[in-house]
């Protein structure tokens, strides 16, 4: 009897990416890949959603579903091509109501995708109740997930494998349809032992028939161990990578897991030279492509404030975008408090961007000065019920600042409806109404916007080849005529003569240099300057010069880490001057505009 075989699915192309290139990769460049993908056999990829999604039109200046379409024609109709849902936030950072909930799923099948993996970072399964049953009727395999990880020393009260049997117990409770399970650890932190009994007892609850699947990342360096902590447990497929998209924030590579998997009973069906060959393909087409030094690391401090490996390099890169990266060491130590504070949501996105969010405010303004409106939103209910109650204080300041009490019903029930909100922007910015147009303003929002309007901007980070030739040097001019009288400026006692030399004879003649008298400078104009509460990037300017505005109206609104925020006026008065255009970075304290 030979060895069991385990199933797999090839993260490279969305995880990979998102992992590896903060999710910024063209649909040109990695096309070639996929086919040599194909070509060694593999035909389970995952194939987009996620941040994968937002990423393109943000900054790839593309469009996600003319992605997914490519890639369907590249595969053809066979391949069970897999995408990453959110539940009620679908490919968004922010909740989305019942009618774009039911878009997302009729969209991701119409352009061409098998599978969605469908999860929430809370483990609240009211939120992929509807989810689940709209990707269902819509005709895609729904993979239902339990989101998982280790929580920072001295926290407990959940995410053992107790809470996440309790969890498994509510989707059966509940009836929601599924085709398989998914344990999503995203940030790789789930020690292998509390993985393996998490397997087993998911095996004793259900039997031996059901498809459970693992999901981690390498960033903690245990991710080889957890898959065969999975594995020996019961898991039926784990995901893997190839390079350059594997390791260190990413998945396995699928390479190294054939390789420990020998002599264990169990094996993954590849020839070895092929997947070789397609991960060469794959290094030669992600060749200009800038490998951030934190996404091959092994991160020892990550299971103390655990980080996505998806997310741990978006966030880099947005701070290099902000040239804030020397403050994410500060961040990260941040985020143990953030998390041990917040409810225990898993971190994974959205909830781990809010962590890391919160955690920016608390080192860049000060300890819980400033709620981030997404975190608080999380800590006092609007997003779900988080594992445990999130301390008292923490919800209080939240309660404070964002003007709301805590929340306790199903937050599906409290959105509008979205497409005629998408709807009504289409119509009023003269652009087709089309469902495609529709989801990408209800998930992007003003990038969204941006994108249909022309004016998207790409912000892909590739190695800038240097030339070899150097330009030759302009001669320097002399200072003085190579022949002629050489004059001088000198000062004495604090008074300046000019000096001069006769070619020839030497004789020298000296004068008072004339009083230069300086230009008048400009008084700065009077009012009231308004500067840049974080660093971050200008998304839009709301008012124009010599407009009269009101205390508290939104001036303008900047973007650091995903995170959008109004710059609003501090009294009534009118616009002087503004300084800033869209699109410009801009640290803390610097001036945008000034009030008179």
């Amino acid at each position: 009897m030979g060895d069991k075989v385990i199933k797999f699915m090839d993260t490279s192309f969305r995880d990979g990416f998102q992992s590896v290139f903060g999710a910024r990769v063209k649909t040109d460049d990695f096309l070639p890949a996929v086919e040599a993908s194909l070509d060694a056999g593999i035909t389970h990829l995952e194939a987009g959603g996620g941040a994968r999604f937002q990423s393109l039109f943000f900054y790839c200046n593309e469009s996600a579903f003319d992605m997914m379409d490519r890639f369907r024609e590249k595969v053809g109709p066979k391949a069970n091509l897999q995408t990453l849902a959110r539940g009620i936030n679908v490919v968004a950072l922010s909740q989305q109501p019942r009618d774009i909930i039911d878009l997302h799923a009729k969209m991701f099948k119409k352009h061409g995708m098998t599978t969605i993996r469908n999860f929430d970072a809370l483990n609240d399964m009211r939120n992929l109740e509807y989810s689940g049953e709209r990707i269902t009727h819509h005709g895609l395999k729904h993979q239902i997930v339990i989101a998982i990880m280790d929580l920072p020393p001295g926290c407990t009260g959940a995410h053992t494998p107790e809470f996440y049997m309790d969890r498994l117990r509510q989707i059966l409770d509940r009836g929601i349809p599924f085709d398989s399970i998914c344990f999503k650890d995203a940030s790789g932190t789930a020690n292998p032992n509390k993985v393996y009994e998490t397997f087993k007892a998911a095996r004793k609850l259900l039997g031996d028939e059901p498809t459970l699947w693992f999901h981690t990342h390498d960033t903690a360096g245990v991710a080889v161990t957890q898959n065969m902590a999975a594995i020996n447990g019961g898991a039926t497929g784990i995901d893997l990578a190839k390079s350059p998209c594997s390791g260190g924030t990413s998945q396995v590579d699928i390479l190294s897991m054939w390789h420990a998997l020998k002599g264990t009973g169990y094996t993954l069906d590849v020839d070895y030279e092929k997947i070789l060959t397609a991960s060469e393909v794959f290094e030669d087409a992600m060749k200009d492509y800038f490998i951030p030094p934190e996404a091959k690391m092994v991160s020892p401090t990550i299971p103390l404030s655990p980080m996505p490996g998806g997310a741990l390099t978006a966030n880099t890169m947005m701070m290099r975008d902000t040239g804030t990266l020397h403050l994410y060491p500060q961040v990260i130590k941040a985020m143990s408090e953030v998390v041990r504070l917040g409810g225990f949501g898993t971190s994974v996105t959205p909830v781990s961007q809010f962590y890391f969010q919160q955690a920016y405010l608390n080192v860049t303004q000060g300890k819980w000065k400033k709620i981030n409106p997404s975190y608080g939103n999380m800590v006092l209910g609007y997003f779900g019920r988080t594992p445990v109650t999130p301390d008292a204080e923490v919800m209080r300041i939240a309660s404070e600042q964002l003007e709301k009490p805590v929340f306790t019903k199903d937050p599906l029930d409290i959105l509008e409806p979205g497409i005629p909100k998408a709807k009504k922007i289409l119509e009023d910015n003269n652009l087709p109404v089309s469902e495609e147009n529709i989801f990408i303003i209800a998930s992007c929002e003003q990038k969204g916007l941006d994108f249909l309007q022309g004016n998207g901007k790409e912000m892909i980070r590739k190695i800038e080849k240097e030339t070899e030739k150097k330009a030759a040097k302009p001669a320097v001019a002399s200072a003085q005529p190579a022949s002629g009288p050489r004059a001088y400026t000198i000062t004495v006692d604090n008074k300046a003569y000019n000096v001069t030399v006769a070619d020839g004879t030497g004789a020298i003649a000296t004068t008072p240099a004339p009083v230069l008298q300086a230009a008048p400078v400009a008084a700065p104009a009077a009012g009231t300057e308004v500067t840049a509460p974080t660093p971050g990037n200008i998304v839009k300017i709301d008012v124009d010069e010599g407009e009269a505005v009101e205390e508290g109206q939104t001036l303008l609104v900047m973007e650091a880490m995903k995170m959008e925020s109004d710059v609003k006026a501090p009294e009534t008065g009118t616009i002087l001057s503004i300084v800033v255009n869209p699109g410009d970075t801009v640290q803390a304290s610097d001036v945008l505009l000034t009030i008179g």
